[in-house]
């Protein structure tokens, strides 16, 4: 593996071991703050005003080992901690055993919330039973759709149809609907199916769009692995077979950017899904292949997740499903960006970028204040 590589893995992987060393398993382990006892909590729930028994939540998280994790994550863990809460978060790192033990080790513990992430397969809606069943709150984001049907749970997504149709469309207009891509994409996650969809659609719609191979793994080194096999299809296919690869995850996007770089096949264009501090850095550098990716603030997930979360256990009425609105971002505006280019200043760059005041109640500003 090249240098620069493996410092970039160490580095990724460094972020997301001090986000999870100490709160993965250890009730003790995300400690509540203390409330400013000269702030008013006059219109906030009673249930949140309980100073010496704070509100407690797990997130739980199927996939792992990206940026878009750990970012999802400690959105969840601020917005959470803001209003008072303990938060303890877990990812599994796309271990289903793991997943599950997980859940269904917190279910003995006395949390009084779940967020619960990526859990797409049946078992996890027979887990969302047995935790609603003891009448906990919970809020599932990219899971199996069966567990938006039981009752007091709400499933938030990405609007993943707007994501795919975004990126993909770009990709078309580009290539005025005329192009031999690779696709990368793995099957299994709800988010992916509906991607997928679209991806259909669109090629159906356009005959000139032609898909000459294909590839996608989720592991803890989905990036690297995918690398490996991009630069396998470059090898076999020579300059002028390869047009553009369409990436349904970024982890997919960083390994393919890498491969076409290390390659010197610049000429292959790649147009991706979701965003991170790494990818950005990517996307900007100068002649980077990757013009384009479509995306929801993965910080402003676990936070808007966690507002949701917040108005179960105050018992308001939330919806049974919510979507996240989808951005567009191209090369040309991050390369044209005066300042630095990250997460943060991305708000300043894409329209509305990581803002919403979705679920964001009056008495959540309260203890906001409270706990500041």
């Amino acid at each position: 593996m090249p240098k620069n590589l493996i410092k970039k893995a160490a580095v990724s992987a460094l972020a997301l071991s001090l986000l999870l060393t100490g709160c993965s398993s250890s009730k003790d382990a995300s400690k509540p703050k203390k409330a400013n006892a000269n702030v008013s909590l006059d219109g906030v729930p009673d249930r949140f005003k309980k100073k010496d028994d704070p509100i407690k939540i797990k997130v739980i998280r199927k996939i792992g080992g990206d940026d878009h994790t750990a970012q999802f994550l400690a959105g969840a863990k601020e917005e959470g901690e803001s209003l008072g809460f303990k938060v303890d978060v877990y990812t599994a790192n796309g271990d289903t055993a793991k997943f599950h033990d997980a859940i269904s080790q917190a279910l003995q513990e006395d949390y009084d919330g779940f967020i619960i992430s990526h859990g797409d397969d049946a078992a996890t809606v027979e887990d969302i039973k047995k935790i609603t069943e003891k009448g906990k709150s919970v809020v599932t984001f990219d899971s199996n759709p069966d567990a938006g049907k039981i009752n007091g749970v709400t499933l938030t997504s990405q609007d993943d149809e707007a994501l795919a149709k975004q990126s993909l469309g770009q990709l078309v207009k580009d290539t005025k609907g005329k192009a031999n891509i690779v696709y990368l994409w793995v099957d299994g996650f709800p988010p992916m199916v509906r991607r997928n969809a679209v991806y259909k659609e669109t090629l159906a719609s356009n005959p000139g769009i032609k898909e000459i191979a294909r590839f996608g793994v989720a592991s803890a080194d989905t990036s690297v692995q995918t690398q490996n096999a991009v630069a396998a299809m470059l090898n076999k296919y020579p300059k002028g077979k390869i047009d553009a690869i369409f990436a349904t995850w970024d982890a997919f996007a960083i390994g393919a950017e890498r491969a076409v770089k290390e390659a010197g096949r610049n000429e292959v264009k790649i147009y991706g899904i979701d965003v991170s501090n790494a990818d950005l850095q990517a996307i900007q550098e100068k002649q980077s292949p990757w013009k384009y990716t479509a995306a929801v603030d993965p910080k402003l997930i676990g936070s808007v997740d966690m507002r949701i979360l917040a108005k179960k256990l105050a018992k308001e009425d939330t919806p049974p499903a919510y979507d996240l609105q989808a951005s567009l971002i191209s090369q040309k505006d991050l390369q044209g960006a005066s300042g630095a280019v990250n997460m943060q200043s991305l708000a300043g760059i894409i329209n509305g970028w990581g803002k919403s005041d979705a679920f964001e109640e009056d008495w959540m500003k309260t203890l906001k204040k409270a706990y500041k």
